[in-house]
């Protein structure tokens, strides 16, 4: 059964554990954190980065209970030393965010925007698409966002390749009919990119000028996963030359994006608000999860034990 947010909140009050409510647009901002950490026994954490500073300075914090998937904004060696507990959601969001992977997918190869806009501008475009059967899916990471990604395109008659260093990859890559590829191998061959890796040291500006200058003439990338993962300079330069036919980004380096971003005069970007996972079901199974993984630590008996 779903739960507004009240009932939420209420379920937390009555087991005599206060909460405080922060604004968020898309992060808590820092001085709130910096005001509210140091009298929290336990936080639910988006997307905000919680430093080493922010977390030291919070000596009561018992657990941090992400709220998703990714724990890439969270110190994890500064909560080890702390002795502050990290629990997160994975798996929560497959089926939603590779939803949201085919509509952009759809949308950039038949110019679906582009026509909407026209229409509404009183125009009738024609602008020509291309054909997805055939053409080459690349995904970079196979995790369980990635695999729901690569079902979509099988199903969608394309040639799905994929990459992701993990060891369980390559069985899900068999499991799935994709063909595990190198990295570089992916940029070089692939009609269309899709970003569903978690954003580490290694992968920060995957998508750069060297790989952007030779992935294929008229290709899209498209990213629903973390913002760093492009670099967003190199990509503008890649979009403005039409070496790379357009792209679609559901986050960014800074977000909200700023007003005088130079990807906001690109007419071959789509963007999204980081809102891939949004579904009425999916927020109520995160809220959830979420609360029971911070009961966990703080109150032994899980809100799921609770009647619906």
């Amino acid at each position: 059964m779903q739960r507004t947010a009240a009932e939420w909140l209420a379920s937390l009050t009555e087991r005599g554990i206060a909460v405080e409510l922060p604004p968020v647009t898309q992060h808590v901002a820092r001085a709130d954190l910096e005001r509210l950490l140091p009298k929290c026994d336990g936080i639910i954490a988006g997307d905000e980065p919680l430093d080493r500073a922010l977390l030291a300075s919070a000596p009561r914090l018992r657990v941090i209970s992400r709220w998703g998937v990714g724990i890439d904004n969270i110190d994890l060696e500064a909560t080890r030393e702390l002795g502050i507990e990290v629990r997160y959601t994975p798996a929560v969001f497959a089926d939603e965010v590779a939803d949201v992977v085919i509509g952009y997918l759809v949308m950039l190869t038949r110019h679906l925007q582009a026509i909407d806009a026209g229409v509404r501008a009183r125009d009738w475009p024609k602008p020509q698409g291309v054909s997805l059967a055939g053409r080459m899916l690349g995904i970079v990471g196979l995790g369980a966002i990635g695999r729901a990604v690569a079902k979509r395109g099988v199903a969608l008659g394309m040639q799905v390749v994929g990459t992701d260093p993990e060891p369980g990859a390559q069985a899900a890559a068999v499991d799935l009919g994709v063909q595990l590829i190198d990295v570089e191998v992916l940029f070089d061959q692939a009609d269309v990119i899709s970003l569903n890796c978690p954003l580490t040291p290694e992968n920060h500006h995957l998508v750069n000028s060297d790989r952007l200058s030779r992935v294929k003439p008229g290709s899209f990338v498209i990213n629903t996963a973390r913002g760093p993962l492009i670099d967003e300079a190199a990509l503008v330069d890649s979009l403005r030359s039409g070496h790379l036919a357009g792209a679609a980004l559901d986050v960014f380096e800074t977000e909200p994006l700023p007003a005088r971003s130079p990807l906001r005069s690109l007419p071959n970007v789509i963007f999204g608000s980081h809102n891939a996972s949004n579904t009425a079901e999916a927020v109520t199974r995160v809220n959830r999860l979420a609360i029971d993984n911070l009961l966990a630590v703080l109150e032994p008996v899980p809100l799921g034990a609770e009647a619906s």
